[in-house]
C-alpha cells in the first residue's frame, strides 16, 4: 500500500472501500490503521482495471473484510467487484453516495491535521459541505456535481426529521442537501461532457429563441447537426439532468473560446477557464432560488440559478472574457457560500455578524479550482491539504464516512 494512516478512532473489524471509478484507488481499515492503495488510473480502461482487481483480490487474501465499501453508481466497474466480492466473502456491501464520500474525504484530513480535535468525539454537532465536480451519481438517479449538505448529529437532536431532503443511508448521522446548482440538461448524456456545446445549446435554449441559440453554437454544429440535437433536447430523448459545476464551467470555457469542443483529458475545458482568469466584474446579482416545486424526490431550500449566469455573460460577451471567466467561477462560489451561511444563520436571524463559515468542508473535483477553492477559504472554509479533493479521495472519504456513522 502507498501511505498509511492512524486514525483516532479505532474499531474491531477490517473494512475495504473500492472508491469511485476514473481513479481507481481503493483504501484497508484494520483496527485504527487506514491503508491507500496507489491510483491505478480510470477503470472504465479494461487493462486498468484488471491491474486494480488483481491488487484488490491480493489484498482480501492477506485479510478477510468485514464490510466492503463502493459508490453508489451501479454502473461502475468498482461497485459491481464491491458486489461481487461481498457475495462471495458473505460480507455485507454499503454504497456511499458520490459527494458524501467526498466531503467525508475532507472531514477525514481535518482530523488527521487539526491538533484540536476532541478525540472522543470527532465530528461536531453540525456541520456543511459543499461538494463539487463533474460527475456523481445521485440518489435521485441524476447526476450531481454541485452540492450543499446540511450534517447533525442524531445524538444531539430530539426532533423528528421527515425531510424528504434528508439521507437515510445515515445511522447517527442526519444528511440533508440544502442546496445545489440549478439542473440543467445533458443532451446525449455523457457525450455532452465530450462536447460542452451541447450543454451549451440546452442552456442557452431556456432563454433564446431556436435562431439565435444557432448563432452562438453554429461554429461548434453544421445546421443539420444543430437540427438535431435540438429536436432531441425538445424531445428530452437521451437527456440527463445535472447539477455539475464541471458541466457549467466547461460550457463557459467553450462559449469563450478558451476550450474546443472536445475532451482530451478530465476537467479540461474548466482548467484552460482558470489559466484564463483574472479579475472578477462585481456587476452581476447572485440569483439563489426557493424551488417553487419538489426537485423529484429531494426537497431542495436552496438552488443556485445557472441560467442566469449565461444570460450576464452573453449580455458582457463584449467585455474582456478573461474577466468574465473569473466572474463565472465567482459566481459559483459566492453562491456556494451564501447558501451556506444562510443556513447557520440563527432562526429569524436577517443580519449575520460574522462573514466566515467555520465547520465547512469544501471537496470535489472542483476544489482544486484554484479561483474557488480560494473564495471560500477565505470565509472559513476548509479543503483537503493531504488527502486528494477529486475522485482519488473517495475510498478514503467512504471509510472515514462509515467509521463515523
Amino acid at each position: 500500500m502507498k501511505k498509511t494512516f492512524h486514525f483516532p478512532k479505532k474499531e474491531k473489524l477490517c473494512i475495504l472501500s473500492l472508491g469511485a471509478e476514473s481513479a481507481g484507488r481503493f483504501v484497508v481499515y484494520d483496527n485504527g490503521k487506514i491503508s491507500i492503495s496507489e491510483n491505478f488510473g480510470d477503470l472504465i480502461e479494461e487493462n486498468n482495471f484488471k491491474t486494480f482487481k488483481k491488487a484488490v483480490l491480493s489484498q482480501i487474501k492477506t485479510k478477510k473484510p468485514n464490510v466492503i465499501l463502493t459508490d453508489l453508481h451501479p454502473l461502475y466497474n468498482s461497485t459491481i467487484l464491491g458486489h461481487k466480492l461481498s457475495e462471495k466473502l458473505k460480507v455485507s456491501h454499503i454504497k456511499v453516495q458520490h459527494h458524501i464520500a467526498h466531503i467525508f474525504s475532507a472531514v477525514g484530513n481535518y482530523i488527521f491535521e487539526s491538533k484540536a480535535v476532541d478525540k472522543n468525539n470527532l465530528l461536531p454537532d453540525t456541520f456543511y459541505g459543499i461538494a463539487s465536480d463533474g460527475t456523481g451519481y445521485g440518489f435521485d438517479g441524476n447526476i450531481w456535481g454541485g452540492e450543499v449538505f446540511k450534517i447533525e448529529s442524531q445524538k444531539s437532536k430530539v426532533e423528528n426529521y421527515n425531510s424528504k431532503s434528508q439521507i437515510n443511508n445515515s445511522q447517527n448521522l442526519i444528511i440533508q442537501r440544502i442546496g445545489s446548482l440549478e439542473e440543467q440538461t445533458m443532451i446525449g448524456g455523457d457525450l455532452a461532457v465530450k462536447e460542452p456545446a451541447r450543454m451549451l445549446i440546452s442552456i442557452l435554449s431556456k432563454f433564446l429563441s431556436k435562431e439565435k441559440v444557432y448563432i452562438n453554437v453554429k461554429k461548434f454544429y453544421t445546421k443539420n447537426e444543430f437540427e438535431l440535437l435540438f429536436s432531441q433536447l425538445q424531445q428530452n430523448f437521451n437527456c440527463q439532468k445535472t447539477t455539475s459545476t464541471g458541466r457549467i464551467l466547461d460550457t463557459v470555457s467553450v462559449l469563450f473560446g478558451f476550450a474546443k469542443n472536445e475532451r482530451k483529458s478530465k476537467h479540461e475545458a474548466t482548467k484552460f477557464l482558470e489559466e484564463n482568469s483574472t479579475i472578477p466584474y462585481k456587476d452581476y446579482k447572485l440569483q439563489i432560488k426557493n424551488p417553487a416545486c419538489k426537485l423529484r424526490s429531494y426537497e431542495l431550500q436552496k438552488v443556485l440559478d445557472t441560467t442566469y449566469l449565461f444570460k450576464h455573460l452573453l449580455k458582457n460577451i463584449d467585455k474582456d472574457k478573461r474577466r468574465l471567466a473569473a466572474t463565472a467561477q465567482e459566481y459559483i462560489a459566492k453562491g456556494f457560500y451564501e447558501i451556506v451561511k444562510e443556513a447557520k444563520l440563527p432562526a429569524r436571524s436577517l443580519i449575520s455578524t460574522s462573514k466566515n463559515i467555520p465547520n465547512t468542508y469544501f471537496a470535489g473535483g472542483m476544489a482544486n479550482n484554484k479561483n474557488i477553492s480560494s473564495y471560500l477559504e477565505n470565509k472559513g472554509v476548509y479543503t483537503s491539504k493531504k488527502i486528494p479533493r477529486g475522485d482519488e479521495g473517495i475510498a478514503f472519504g467512504q471509510i472515514v464516512f462509515y467509521i463515523l456513522n
